[in-house]
């Protein structure tokens, strides 16, 4: 599947995209016979509604509505809506757009393009579009680029995305981009200093891993680390069945940031990039590790397990804890971390920690003006006992249930680097939205990427 936009063409046919506010004057511009045409259709510009205008061989034109203000600040993506309305062939947008809204409409119309086809054909829309005038057509084909492999590798099963699938996801982007990669793997990540991710995978029929990526030789230093537990059934302290269904999204924050790594080195951005995929099965076995175990982490702390289903924080530590040993400008961590998030912000918005002020306020505009809204939380201090069970220096699980997205989140933080940053996501679209069709799907990384500039200094 390749999301791309056409080629220009005269061929290409005129997509008018018309606000409610602005109908008037459109159809006042119309001759005499298509504007009666278009009014007789009942074509009132809202979200996502199309009237064709009909000429000597069929369509001429279309139409298209944006809705009102309030609309377009509800829903995103509305372009991607009149995609699939359209007949096939090529279209361009014949008026100009402001540029965050330009770009959106753009990204919106290649998403919609987006189909899972690995086990079954799928049919995509026949509608093309030429790159609206004035875009950077090449950066939102990476950015289409990145979203589709994130959405590719969080759709694929357990049985087709185990932690050697994840590795192998990585070597193949790597080889695409002339990045390199290193793998510790099995009993060799007790010898290499990574106990906890070795604890949570070994009771997995394939060997738990930690697969390092690195690309770039010069720019500041950039490091995303990304939860790959590739199925979780809570280990011994199994999961209902109805909460292991979409298991096989506990990789989401992995496929993420690899998501985002495969847009960063298609821009070519002017940084080093390094990426840690701490890549585990939280299985049951013999092996498994066990309620009341406590590990020692990389860094040396050690940790009460009280729940093994809260194993994405022990992979993530000692990954963290690597990341730590070497100064980057800026490491963030994404994984689909927490229930609590999402009943704190629900499945749409993206909560991410710092204790940066300023890049907080940095991000939350890019995310804005990327589509692709984030929500801070925060590192709250007063939480940080509710971590401390008295015979280890952590808790994996703090009895109670209360804030355990941040207190997840200062579980980490007691890893992580000094310039640090924390997506606890979902990864995973619900329902059908306009460009996102029901699956996986990233957050936070589009948001990132625009924020980069001005947080890296790029």
């Amino acid at each position: 599947m390749t999301l791309t936009f056409a080629a220009p063409s005269d061929a290409a046919r005129p997509l008018h995209l018309v606000a409610p506010e602005d109908l008037d004057a459109f159809l006042g511009g119309l001759d005499a016979a298509a504007r009666a045409f278009v009014t007789a259709t009942g074509f009132a510009a809202k979200p996502g509604q199309v009237a064709l205008i009909p000429g000597e061989d069929g369509p001429a034109a279309a139409v298209a509505g944006l809705g009102s203000p309030e609309a377009r600040r509800r829903e995103r993506f509305v372009l991607a809506r009149v995609r699939a309305a359209l007949p096939a062939g090529d279209w361009e947008i014949a008026e100009e757009m402001p540029e965050e809204a330009r770009d959106e409409a753009a990204l919106g119309w290649l998403l919609e393009g987006y189909r899972f086809d690995r086990y079954a054909a799928q049919t995509a829309p026949g509608a093309q579009l030429v790159a609206p005038r004035g875009c950077d057509a090449a950066r939102i084909e990476a950015i289409a680029a990145g979203e589709a492999l994130t959405r590719d590798l969080i759709n694929t099963p357990a049985c087709d995305m185990g932690p050697d699938a994840l590795q192998a996801a990585v070597e193949s982007l790597a080889q695409e981009f002339g990045a390199g990669t290193t793998t510790v793997l099995g009993d060799d990540l007790l010898t290499e200093g990574f106990p906890m991710i070795h604890a949570v995978g070994r009771a997995a029929a394939t060997q738990p891993r930690l697969v390092e990526m690195r690309w770039g030789d010069a720019g500041p230093l950039l490091t995303l680390v990304g939860k790959g537990v590739c199925f979780d059934t809570g280990g011994l302290n199994l999961k209902p069945g109805s909460s292991m269904a979409l298991m096989k999204k506990d990789m989401g924050g992995a496929a993420t940031v690899l998501g985002l790594a495969r847009t960063i080195m298609a821009l070519k951005l002017p940084l080093r990039l390094r990426v840690l995929i701490p890549a585990v099965e939280n299985a049951v076995s013999g092996g498994a590790f066990r309620p009341g175990d406590i590990l020692t982490s990389r860094k040396g702390l050690t940790v009460e397990i009280n729940n093994t289903d809260a194993e994405g924080r022990l992979v993530l530590a000692d990954a963290l804890a690597l990341a730590a040993e070497e100064e980057s400008a800026l490491t963030v961590s994404m994984a689909t971390l927490t229930g609590a998030a999402r009943v704190a912000v629900g499945p749409d918005l993206a909560p991410f920690y710092t204790g940066d002020d300023t890049l907080a306020g940095v991000l939350s505009e890019a995310g804005t003006r990327a589509a692709d809204p984030v929500w801070r939380m925060p590192f709250w201090d007063p939480y940080e006992t509710m971590l401390e069970p008295g015979i280890a220096d952590l808790d994996n699980a703090p009895k109670g249930g209360f804030a355990g997205s941040i207190t997840a989140a200062l579980f980490l933080r007691r890893f992580a680097p000094e310039s640090y940053l924390h997506f606890d996501i979902y990864g995973w679209q619900p329902t059908a939205a306009p460009g996102r069709p029901k699956g996986g799907v990233g957050q936070g990384a589009r948001a990132l990427l625009q924020a980069l500039p001005r947080a890296l200094g790029l």
